[in-house]
């Protein structure tokens, strides 16, 4: 009996989830198989070839989706975000390690099986960086890859890790064996910036102040940032953010100049956020109240990236500055849905 050719998408519940498995959908390029810890979406099950409700810890269940499925590519979403992980951080690193290193393993055994390197797409985060302090970021201004990434979150550390992991995995894997087995995985990386989606309820992520501000305005609540007016990092919009994971996972592999990319679209200080919040919604209530642990978290990510090589590379262009996420993508959505 032959197996089923997909693409994998772990995590396919999250917000990055929804959006790719439509886009994905929409292009009708690929069969979807969707994997979550809990039952995929009814909505989002519907565009998918099938769904699955498990663990990416599970071997026994990684082994069924390698009996059943010829997988090409794999997008790996399924991760403990930034927050939670300084709760909990040994089950952090279990999932966001331990996780993808059996992912990786899995691309391998399939790109092995059926003869064609299995992308990998691994969304990173700007969470793999840790500047000192803060005469340290405004020093740095707009980073590039190779700098600073000395995170320090569990998050950060899982991340640039697995960075490491993929590049090995792609580049050097079993290299002393007899029988090397390179070229069997297509490992390819974006360093995403804190990502703003219209659709989806914010959930106390490090960089989800912007979106809550959104949230509670076009509720009608007031809302106390926990960061300083000053505090600035990147955003984008969720569209680009889609936009750019499959422009990644189209370009040539000749023309990729490196595994891992930066990239970004607007960078907005907390407080020139709030003042644009409150010219949408003249009522809002925004004040700030900092929480020194995550005011020190955001603190240590860079004010900018330097995303030159995702542009010159793949043609990472996001079609959202800030202005417009706002007024085309944001404020109508989401005032549409406290309606």
């Amino acid at each position: 009996m032959s197996r089923k050719p997909v693409v994998l998408v772990t995590g396919a519940n999250g917000e990055v989830g929804h959006g790719l498995i439509n886009a994905l959908a929409d292009e009708a390029r690929y069969e979807v198989l969707a994997l979550d810890l809990r039952e995929v979406d009814p909505g989002l099950a519907k565009r998918c070839a099938a769904t699955i409700a498990g663990d990416i810890l599970d071997g026994h269940l990684l082994d069924r989706i390698a009996s059943e499925y010829e997988i090409h590519a794999v997008f790996h979403l399924a991760a403990l975000l930034s927050t939670r992980a300084e709760f909990v951080p040994e089950t952090a690193h279990a999932v966001n390690v331990e996780g993808t290193l059996k992912l990786l393993k899995l691309a391998m055994d399939e790109g092995r099986s059926h003869g064609q390197p299995v992308k990998f797409m691994f969304p990173s985060s700007i969470a793999v960086y840790g500047l000192p302090d803060l005469a340290a970021k405004a020093a740095a201004g707009a980073v590039t890859e190779t700098e600073w990434t000395t995170p320090r979150t569990m998050y950060g550390c899982n991340k640039l890790y697995c960075e490491q992991l993929g590049r090995y995995y792609a580049d050097f894997y079993r290299q002393l064996a007899v029988n090397e087995a390179r070229g069997q995985v297509d490992f390819r990386a974006i360093r995403f910036p804190g990502l703003i989606s219209a659709f989806t309820v914010p959930s106390g992520g490090t960089s989800d102040y912007v979106p809550e501000m959104l949230h509670a305005a076009a509720k009608g609540e007031p809302y106390a940032c926990f960061v300083r007016p000053d505090t600035r990092i990147t955003f984008m919009a969720m569209p680009d953010a889609i936009d750019a994971l499959l422009k990644l996972t189209r370009a040539p592999a000749e023309k990729l100049s490196r595994r891992v990319y930066n990239i970004g679209a607007f960078n907005p200080s907390a407080g020139e956020f709030a003042d644009l919040v409150r010219r949408h919604f003249p009522g809002a209530e925004i004040g700030f109240a900092p929480h020194e642990q995550r005011q020190a978290i955001v603190d240590s990510w860079p004010a900018d990236v330097v995303d030159r090589a995702a542009r010159e590379d793949w043609g990472h262009e996001p079609a959202y500055d800030l202005e417009r996420a706002m007024t085309e993508y944001l404020i109508p959505n989401i005032s549409k849905r406290y309606a």
